[in-house]
């Protein structure tokens, strides 16, 4: 009987200390799994230069998330380092080029700007006594905003100098992965080793308690948003190198992505616990998630599902741990380094096992001949019907041809559009199709591309300063120019007009409104009153027009560089659209042509946008069975109007 409950309560406390060591290793446990599963389900995911891809894209994350640490574990949060980022990036830029400056001096200017907006977040929140939540959302808007006045919308290229740390050491190790790193040592060094890092935990776990104790919480709230505000302008440097030049609307929304790493890893947005390891840990399970996605063809759409549930469940876990009474805190506040190091080799051991069995699943499983018929297609985005057609046209021919399309939606992110084109490369497709969100922004992925021998066809936008194997394209700037031909004659040559362009910074913005430019030369007796970008978006369009109209009541004409804004325009004027106003949009999308068809929009400068990805595969394909494509396919624009708009088939 005795011998009964001595095995009994072995047992229990075997299984109890399992339960412990999961749970105070939630986001570890959690990257194990992630590794085996996407490693058993894709034969792609174990390889090398896909596992080095994963290091290179959590790597901006994880070190916005490292400066976010800072913040969380003093009980703040910031919401500003994605735009702070883009403005170090862009100060850089264009210090370095526009202003002639030594390239070591514009690095300093961009870490200041980084810092100086981080004090003017802890500034606000420690003397003006605004919620951090406040303070650095309105950051967040003065950073875009001021990236946007400084480079004028558009991509800045990078010295050359700095973009080297986009690059690779020895041909195979890249540098963004070294400095990821190595800002890792130096948070964990802060945290667990000074005493401003002690002074976070203190100030998270009781504020009131620390300023009690001596502590000088107003100041140390400045120096924990300036190590957010130096690590934010670190992240943007690596990322603008990645993508050789300093795009003005980039990291937009990562603010999100690395206070999400903060939290997979273990750290508790009440403050008080969080550790360097476990916010690279949860960087990388993000990285992970969406490079395996990507390699198992999931939706875009489903995969923000996902990463969204892996939060949620995250916090679950936080909460699980807590009332387990798992303490999982603060870097150099206690604990066992030794046994959680021993942790930290078990578990590489445990998955390098598991991975290795996985690994006999897929050998031999693909062969050249059946990479060839599989095609990989990187959309800038899938939030504007125009593009949703070229996608509908693509996966009919791929389907009509027998060949396997795997679809991504970039969601204007030129850095997530370079991942994409990365995992795309690692999987040995035989051909890949990209739609850029930027035509400078791709080049560095797209010779990735070309130094893997993968043919590279491009659509509806070139790509500059790579190989492509053809561009299927429409004229963007002759398409601007039949817009302001059309619009001008309709209003007999004279009027006052208004433009609403696409989002700032990206080509084919750039190149309809220099086409349209041109072609108002012609007509002296037109003026453009105005000028605002409504990014694409119907909704932004409608409230951009509004408040256009406000200031310029008398106008008689509205060029918008696509339909959808174009639809937001008439919605704004009412009653006065396609008649005492005209209205011309681009691209001939279905809503567009209905709106011709009712005569609210007078015009559309129709791309077909079906028709550019059918073509597209088509190439794509004889690309890569090596058969001879045309370098150029001009797909015709075509000014749609209501008198041939039944006739037009899209």
């Amino acid at each position: 009987m005795a011998t009964d409950t001595l095995k009994s309560t072995t047992g229990a406390s075997g299984a109890s200390g399992l339960r412990r060591l999961l749970l105070d290793n939630g986001a570890l446990t959690a990257l194990i799994v992630l590794v085996i599963a996407m490693s058993a389900l894709s034969g792609d995911f174990l390889t090398t230069d896909n596992l080095l891809n994963v290091g290179v894209q959590a790597a901006v994350t994880a070190i916005l998330a490292f400066g976010v640490t800072f913040v969380i574990v003093s009980a703040g949060i910031d919401l500003s380092v994605g735009s702070v980022a883009a403005l170090s990036a862009t100060v850089l830029a264009w210090s370095a080029t526009s202003e002639g400056m030594p390239v070591f001096l514009a690095v300093l200017l961009a870490v200041a700007t980084g810092i100086a907006c981080g004090l003017v977040n802890g500034f606000l929140i420690s003397y003006g006594k605004l919620p951090p939540f406040i303070a650095t959302l309105a950051m967040l808007s003065v950073a875009r905003g001021l990236s946007l006045v400084i480079s004028q919308g558009s991509p800045i290229a990078f010295p050359d100098s700095v973009s080297h740390l986009g690059d690779t050491l020895g041909g195979w190790l890249p540098v963004p992965v070294l400095v990821m790193v190595l800002m890792g040592l130096i948070t964990a060094f802060v945290l667990g080793r000074t005493y401003i890092g002690r002074s976070m935990y203190a100030i998270g776990g009781n504020e009131e308690a620390a300023r009690l104790s001596g502590l000088r919480v107003k100041k140390q709230k400045l120096a924990i948003y300036a190590f957010s505000g130096l690590f934010a302008a670190a992240a943007g440097i690596v990322l603008a190198s990645r993508l050789s030049s300093a795009q003005p609307q980039a990291a937009q929304g990562y603010e999100l992505d690395a206070i999400a790493a903060v939290v997979i890893g273990g750290a508790s947005l009440a403050g008080g616990t969080g550790k360097a390891s476990g916010t690279l840990i949860g960087a990388l399970i993000l990285a992970v998630l969406r490079n395996g996605l990507n390699l198992l063809s999931v939706s875009a759409f489903w995969q923000q599902v996902v990463i969204g549930v892996v939060i949620a469940l995250a916090v679950l876990l936080d909460t699980v741990r807590r009332k387990a009474g798992a303490t999982p805190v603060a870097a150099g506040t206690g604990g066992n380094k030794g046994k959680q190091a021993a942790t930290y080799v078990l578990a590489a051991v445990v998955a390098a096992a598991i991975v290795g069995a996985t690994s006999f699943l897929h050998s031999g499983s693909a062969d050249d001949a059946g990479k060839s018929r599989k095609i990989g297609l990187s959309l800038s985005t899938l939030n504007n019907p125009f593009f949703v057609s070229i996608r509908a046209g693509a996966q009919a021919e791929a389907k009509k041809l027998g060949v396997d399309l795997t679809v991504t939606d970039a969601q204007n992110d030129a850095s997530q559009q370079a991942n994409q084109l990365e995992n795309f490369t690692s999987s040995g497709l035989g051909t890949i199709i990209v739609n850029p969100v930027d035509s400078d922004a791709v080049t560095p992925a797209a010779k990735g591309v070309n130094k893997a021998d993968i043919p590279l066809v491009a659509v509806d936008r070139a790509v500059n300063n790579a190989s492509t194997a053809a561009l299927v394209a429409s004229d963007n700037t002759t398409g601007g120019k039949l817009a302001a031909k059309a619009l001008a004659e309709k209003l007999g040559g004279k009027g006052r007009i208004v433009i609403l362009q696409g989002q700032a910074g990206t080509s084919a913005s750039r190149e309809r409104g220099a086409g349209f430019a041109e072609g108002l030369k012609a007509y002296p007796g037109i003026e453009v009153v105005a000028k605002q970008p409504a990014d694409w978006d119907r909704t932004k369009g409608l409230d951009v027009m509004t408040n256009l109209l406000q200031a310029n009541p008398g106008i008689s004409g509205v060029f918008a560089e696509n339909d959808e804004m174009a639809l937001g325009a008439i919605k704004a004027l009412g009653s006065k659209a396609g008649k005492s106003v005209q209205v011309i949009g681009f691209d001939g999308t279905d809503d567009g042509l209905k709106a011709v068809k009712a005569g609210t929009l007078y015009a559309s400068v129709a791309q077909q946008p079906s028709e550019l990805g059918r073509i597209a595969v088509q190439n794509a394909v004889k690309a890569a069975e090596g058969e001879k494509v045309a370098k150029s396919v001009m797909v015709p624009v075509k000014v749609v109007t209501k008198e041939n708009v039944a006739g037009f088939t899209g």
